[in-house]
């Protein structure tokens, strides 16, 4: 399947403008993630985009470029503007074509799509005369992804997550209405010969992009770090490990840990190929203690449940090891606190408020912070207040806005934030434990795969 993607506007045409953005910028952001998707994860399709920057294409350009490619389906993703009047999402095939065309067959499978994941209203399906419907010689299909000059759908439009979002309905219309088939899963590389339950490797960064291992790579070798790019495979993502080292010792990998992070790389961590265990007693499980999990199997266990969830599991790692925080479950209460990312309650997912600090009901949202590392660091510090009685470390700022209001070590257990952190919260310590349960026995599943796959080799 051929797909010619088409963003709208560029280079000397800015298209709608409002709100501090331009309808260019956003419409090629939506087109690279919906061909970065359907590129990694489906078989037999093929995608030219119109343009892949900031350039400027005449409109005859882009459908004589698609003609002469023979596309089997033109997508066209624009945005919106009505001078602050209108909001939400419509899309669009030339009003020549009836509602049995192959053409509106097509619409009416990628407008479900994308409708289930965009948050904007729904304006329905539409028909127009405009160019590219016209011109092209193959169904076409133009989708206006909100209004730009609306204040409601700008917000979400300048998030990276919502544009992500957009972008997966896309492919998952596109998937549907062509029958994709789904990229088989690439097999773990086995790791080198050496006994895989003493080894601690130290990972200088973790990326689902080659490139961007590669330019991490490249920046510690700067800074004197030698290193390898390892690949692993986990629940069908290929990651590429940046492997600053492995060692038969904890302690040697937290001296080259230490190396690492003083060459500006704070995401990097020790990643241990022994498999973790389930608690015993979860119910009195201490909030203080050691992170078993690592950042990756985090993101991935999250990404079981909401594919778009962001990628915290290096936040929750690194900070929550300063504090002395478990930090794996404090990510599992960040889970149940945002329903997986999803943000379906008070706290809105611009807000980097993933404990709920400040939401207290009847629709107060709470506090908000301005990176995600920096909402990560309030939680910690607020489970920190909870947990400790000691001061605060010096290392990080004071993120948490309530942490004086806490009565410091009040609950040094995760049970004895029932009633504290949620109200009344009966079940409150065992929904996080639950959750945390479940990514322990992921994170299993999958070592014992990769370890499955070392014997047999």
């Amino acid at each position: 399947m051929k797909l010619y993607l088409d963003p709208g506007h560029g280079g000397t045409d800015p298209g709608a403008q409002g709100n501090g953005i331009r309808e260019k910028d956003i419409a090629l952001d939506i087109a690279k993630n919906i061909k970065n998707i359907l590129l990694a994860s489906y078989q037999d399709i093929e995608v030219k985009m119109s343009r892949e920057n900031d350039t400027t294409k005449s409109l005859s350009q882009r459908t004589s470029e698609a003609n002469s490619w023979a596309a089997d389906f033109y997508l066209s993703i624009h945005c919106n503007a009505a001078n602050g009047a209108a909001r939400g999402y419509e899309d669009f095939i030339h009003n020549s074509l009836g509602s049995t065309s192959q053409t509106a067959s097509y619409q009416n499978i990628i407008h479900a799509e994308v409708t289930k994941l965009n948050q904007l209203i729904d304006r329905g399906k539409k028909k127009a005369d405009f160019h590219v419907l016209r011109e092209s010689a193959m169904p076409a299909l133009l989708t206006e992804n909100g209004f730009i000059d609306n204040s409601a759908d700008a917000a979400l439009m300048k998030d990276p997550l919502w544009r992500q979002r957009v972008a997966q309905g896309h492919v998952n219309g596109i998937a549907n209405a062509f029958s994709l088939k789904a990229k088989p899963a690439v097999p773990p590389q086995p790791p080198k010969p050496v006994d895989p339950s003493n080894l601690y490797r130290v990972i200088a960064g973790s990326f689902t992009n080659r490139k961007n291992a590669e330019e991490r790579a490249a920046a510690i070798k700067n800074e004197s770090i030698e290193s390898v790019i390892a690949t692993a495979e986990i629940s069908g993502t290929v990651w590429y490990r940046v492997q600053a080292g492995a060692f038969s010792t904890k302690e040697n990998a937290e001296k080259q840990l230490e190396i690492v992070k003083k060459a500006g790389i704070t995401d990097a961590y020790i990643l241990s190929d022994a498999p973790p265990t389930v608690p015993s007693e979860p119910k009195g499980y201490s909030i203080l203690g050691v992170t078993h999990l690592s950042p990756e199997h985090m993101n991935q266990y999250a990404k079981q449940v909401n594919p778009n969830a962001a990628n915290l599991g290096s936040f929750y790692s690194a900070i929550g090891e300063y504090y002395g925080i478990r930090g794996d479950i404090a990510f599992a209460q960040a889970m149940h606190e945002t329903n997986f990312l999803r943000f379906t309650g008070d706290v809105k997912p611009g807000q980097n408020n993933f404990a709920g600090i400040g939401a207290t009901g009847n629709g107060a949202a709470g506090a908000s912070f301005s990176t995600q590392e920096e909402g990560v660091l309030a939680h910690i510090q607020h489970l920190y207040a909870y947990s400790s009685t000691q001061s605060l470390p010096s290392k990080y700022p004071l993120a948490d806005p309530r942490f004086s209001l806490v009565k410091r070590g009040s609950a040094k257990q995760w049970k004895e934030l029932n009633g504290k952190w949620a109200v009344p919260g009966t079940n409150y310590a065992e929904s996080i434990t639950n959750i945390y349960k479940n990514m322990v026995r992921f994170s299993e599943r999958k070592l014992q795969a990769v370890l499955k796959d070392v014997e047999s080799s």
